[in-house]
């Protein structure tokens, strides 16, 4: 005979089942996710008999299982529907399931890492942010944390100090650091869900998007930079077709999507496919200035490469679409060996360049991306 649930425990349930519903619709509406409405939910029933309840949880289990991590990652960084309380709604709902996946892993793992960012400080410094201090802010999700980490849990430190020496976002993208961190998560398998872990790789989580983002600036003012001097020399047009822009990109125009990729990636998340622009970006600019590599002439392309269509551009690039496209001097490709030679041709950036996906998460994803090939 199976034994009946008790009454405290089907509150609890219909008490988070109604808290998170209002997230779940909502974000099924915004990723037109193909799902009906729970009408008890919907109604806001007060008492509910056994059968609602167990209708209820089984609506938010297929939620689960159509809710992908990246839309997760997406519509907490955009919506203001979700406040803190929401987040632990959230994860209690997660840490609860009794058989946890990959992706309720990854789940998770992000939430902890939004919910602590919220809580942190502005101007926190990443000294700061030790594991005790992490503990103490997660104590409303995990409880007290006893703070005997194990010595397995020691590799996330090389992890951080390999990715507080890089110089670049591509070297951190290309680098293996983030292939590192997955990696230390895949492993721990089970013990990823011991209360001093959830701490470790939270702040694991957070200093790694700390990481990326000083970079991702980094590489903005970079280019910045590169066009200002670029300008100076009277320059007016650089190749960016590596970048998936024209042979002749005015200069003018592409410090309009610099600033708006400000705006864009200030999102926790960006989507991979800006990323990788503004690392070829970077690099078409410092081979302007003779300071970077040539683009691999990896595949014939035809001489007048058009563009992409504005609509099939990220945002940001269609709301530069104005920026003026008249260009009266192009760089010529720096090679010491050919100076006195006439201009060479352009060669176009291989077509089967990886993506970035970062997010997973804005997305980039620190954790479940595949890693790029180089």
């Amino acid at each position: 005979m199976t034994p009946t649930t008790p009454v405290q425990d089907l509150a609890a349930q219909w008490s988070s089942a109604r808290r998170l519903y209002p997230i779940y619709f909502e974000l099924a509406r915004e990723f037109a996710i193909d799902v009906k409405t729970c009408a008890d939910l919907e109604a806001g029933v007060d008492t509910p008999g056994k059968e609602t309840v167990e209708q209820a949880n089984r609506w938010l289990e297929e939620m689960d299982q159509l809710i992908q991590v990246h839309q997760l990652r997406q519509f907490l960084q955009t919506s203001a529907l979700v406040n803190q309380e929401g987040l632990v709604s959230l994860l209690q709902h997660f840490l609860a399931k009794t058989v946890r996946t990959d992706v309720i892993r990854d789940k998770i793992d992000f939430l902890l890492v939004q919910y602590f960012s919220q809580l942190a400080p502005s101007g926190v410094s990443d000294a700061d942010v030790d594991l005790g201090y992490v503990a103490q802010s997660l104590e409303p999700v995990l409880g007290p944390v006893e703070l005997k980490p194990p010595v397995w849990l020691n590799a996330l430190d090389r992890v951080l100090d390999t990715a507080r020496r890089c110089r670049s976002l591509d070297e951190l993208l290309h680098g293996g650091v983030l292939e590192q961190g997955r990696k230390a998560k895949g492993q721990a398998g089970d013990l990823f869900y011991l209360p001093i872990a959830l701490a470790a790789f939270t702040r694991f989580g957070y200093l790694m998007r700390r990481s990326f983002f000083r970079l991702m600036l980094g590489d903005l003012n970079t280019i910045l930079d590169g066009l200002t001097e670029l300008e100076d020399k009277g320059v007016e047009t650089i190749d960016c077709r590596r970048a998936q822009f024209s042979a002749q990109e005015p200069i003018i125009r592409l410090r309009v999507i610099c600033q708006s990729w400000k705006v864009m990636f200030q999102a926790e998340y960006s989507s991979g496919q800006p990323l990788r622009m503004l690392v070829d970006l970077r690099a078409s600019v410092e081979y302007a200035l003779g300071r970077g590599k040539a683009p691999e002439p990896e595949v014939k392309a035809e001489a007048h490469a058009k563009p992409a269509p504005v609509a099939a551009r990220p945002p940001a690039l269609a709301a530069a679409a104005g920026a003026s496209k008249a260009a009266t001097k192009t760089v010529a490709a720096p090679d010491s060996a050919t100076a006195a030679k006439p201009k060479a041709k352009s060669v176009v950036p291989s077509a089967d360049a990886p993506e970035f996906e970062v997010s997973g998460t804005p997305g980039w994803d620190s954790d479940s991306a595949s890693q790029p090939e180089k």
